[in-house]
């Protein structure tokens, strides 16, 4: 969540913002259904493993999409958004 709320901060930072759209619209969708997974984890909820499952889901696909960018924020995302899609296929398992 952390790494891609940074990313799509300094994504709208970047002089080609136009090129960074569909990574900056990942960022926001991959933190969000971070903080939703960490709340189902805290709250014990019935659908935690769905929620994780989704979760890992969006975070490789803004994994792959950072994969594209060669900035230093998107490589940083990138290998956080593939550990915790690893953790959370993990957990829905």
């Amino acid at each position: 969540m952390t790494a891609s709320n940074a990313c799509y901060s300094a994504c709208l930072e970047e002089d080609h913002v136009k090129e960074m759209t569909e990574c900056i619209k990942l960022d926001r969708e991959c933190a969000d259904i971070c903080r939703v997974a960490i709340t189902s984890m805290q709250t014990h909820s019935p659908f935690m493993m769905e929620i994780c499952k989704l979760c890992a889901d969006v975070c490789e696909a803004c994994a792959k999409e950072c994969d594209k960018h060669p900035h230093d924020h998107c490589r940083k995302c990138a290998e956080a958004c593939y550990r915790c899609a690893n953790l959370c296929r993990n957990m829905s398992a």
